[in-house]
C-alpha cells in the first residue's frame, strides 16, 4: 500500500470537492438545516399550546371556575351550548372536547355538603393523536381530582369517562399512511423533476428541443403526466400494504385523485423551480432535501401539529404538504368531505400557481 498514491487521491477528491461550489453550500447548509429544524421542534416541547373544546351545559358560576383552572394549562375553546355536539365537532373537525353536563354545580355544592351525588363529565378524544390525548387525560384528570380532594377530601364526586370523537376507532397507523403518500408524492415528484431537468440542461437536450415542433409546455405537460402516474403508482401501492399488512379502512373517492394530481404537480412544479437555480446534479440531490426535508417534519407528516409550538404549527399551515396530508386524511380515512374538499381546494390552487411559474422559469435556451 503507497501512503503517497493515497493521500495523492485524497487531495484530488478535496478539489473536486471544493470546486463545486453548490456542493460544498449544501454539505454545510443541510446539517444546519437540520438542526435548526429539529431544535426548534423539540426545544419548544415545554411552550407546547394543546387546544381543549369544552361545551359548558351548566352555564354556572362553579362550571366557569372549573374552565378556569384548565386554562391554567390548556388552550380552551368554547362550543356554543345551543350546539349538537357531535354534529358541531365533526363539521369543525375538533379533535378534542369536554362537555360539563348541567347539575355541574349542584353536585359539587350537595357533594361539599355530604352528599353522595356524582356526576360523569364526557371527554371526546381523537384516537389517531395519542400522544397528545395522553396529555390531555393527564391535565384533566389531574385537575378533577385535585377538585375532588377540595370538595370531598378524595372521594370520586367529578368522575370523567371517555370516547371516540368518531364513530370508528381509529390507530396510530391511519394518521400515519396518508402522510406517507404525501411525503412519497412530494419525494418522487420534487427530485425527479430536479434531476431531470438538471440532467437535460447539462447534457444540452433542452436546447436540442428547441429546434423540434416540440414544444415546451407539451414537454412540461408530458412530464407532469409522468410524475402523476407514478405518484399513483406510489399511492396505490402503499394503500395495498396498508389494507394487507395493517388492516386499514381506506375510503377510495374522487378527492383521493383530485388531491394526489394536485400534489404531484405542486410538487413538480416546485422541482421546477429548484432546477433553475441548480447548475450541477451533484448538488442536485442536497437541494431537492432542504425543500423537502422542512415539510417532511414540520406538515404533520409522522405527529400532530400540537406537538410542535404554535409559530412552527403557523409556518406549517403555508406548506403544501401540510394540505396533502390533511386532505389525504379527511377523504381517505375519516369521510369528512367538508374538510377534504377545502383542502382539495386550497392544494389545487397551490399546484396551478406553482406549475405555471415552473413553466415561465424553464427555458429552451438554459
Amino acid at each position: 500500500m503507497r501512503p503517497v498514491a493515497i493521500i495523492t487521491d485524497f487531495m484530488a477528491n478535496v478539489k473536486m470537492w471544493y470546486r463545486s461550489k453548490g456542493t460544498v453550500f449544501w454539505a454545510i447548509a443541510f446539517p444546519v438545516l437540520l438542526m435548526l429544524l429539529f431544535g426548534a421542534i423539540f426545544q419548544g416541547q415545554d411552550d407546547v399550546t394543546i387546544t381543549l373544546y369544552v361545551q359548558d351545559m351548566d352555564n354556572t358560576d362553579t362550571s366557569e371556575m372549573f374552565i378556569s383552572s384548565l386554562e391554567e394549562r390548556l388552550k380552551i375553546e368554547s362550543i356554543p351550548d345551543d350546539v349538537e355536539f357531535d354534529g358541531y365537532i365533526s363539521d369543525n373537525n375538533i379533535r378534542a372536547a369536554l362537555v360539563i353536563p348541567q347539575g355541574f354545580e349542584n353536585t359539587v355544592q350537595s357533594a361539599s355538603m355530604g352528599s353522595n351525588d356524582s356526576l360523569y363529565i364526557i371527554l371526546s378524544l381523537d384516537p389517531t393523536r395519542e400522544s397528545i390525548n395522553g396529555m390531555i387525560r393527564g391535565i384533566v384528570g389531574g385537575t378533577l381530582q385535585g377538585w375532588n380532594m377540595d370538595i370531598t377530601g378524595g372521594r370520586n364526586v367529578l368522575i370523567y369517562g371517555e370516547e371516540s370523537i368518531t364513530a370508528r376507532e381509529f390507530k396510530f397507523i391511519d394518521f400515519f399512511l396518508p402522510g406517507v403518500i404525501g411525503i412519497t408524492v412530494m419525494t418522487s415528484s420534487i427530485y425527479g423533476t430536479i434531476f431531470r431537468n438538471t440532467k437535460y440542461k447539462k447534457w444540452g437536450i433542452l436546447r436540442k428541443l428547441s429546434t423540434t415542433p416540440f414544444s415546451r409546455w407539451e414537454y412540461l405537460v408530458s412530464k407532469m403526466l409522468f410524475m402523476t402516474f407514478v405518484s399513483f403508482v406510489s399511492t396505490f401501492v402503499i394503500i395495498i400494504v396498508g389494507v394487507v399488512v395493517w388492516d386499514i379502512r381506506v375510503i377510495i373517492n374522487a378527492y383521493l385523485f383530485v388531491i394526489v394530481t394536485s400534489a404531484a404537480f405542486a410538487f413538480s412544479g416546485m422541482g421546477m423551480l429548484i432546477s433553475r437555480f441548480v447548475k450541477e446534479e451533484e448538488t442536485a440531490d442536497s437541494a431537492g432535501g432542504a425543500v423537502t426535508f422542512p415539510q417532511m417534519f414540520l406538515a404533520g407528516t409522522f405527529f400532530p401539529l400540537e406537538m410542535m409550538p404554535a409559530y412552527l404549527g403557523q409556518i406549517a399551515r403555508v406548506l403544501p404538504l401540510y394540505y396533502v396530508n390533511e386532505g389525504l386524511r379527511d377523504a381517505m380515512i375519516h369521510g369528512n368531505n367538508t374538510g377534504a374538499m377545502y383542502n382539495t381546494a386550497i392544494i389545487f390552487t397551490i399546484a396551478a400557481v406553482l406549475f405555471v411559474l415552473g413553466a415561465l422559469m424553464t427555458t429552451w435556451t438554459e
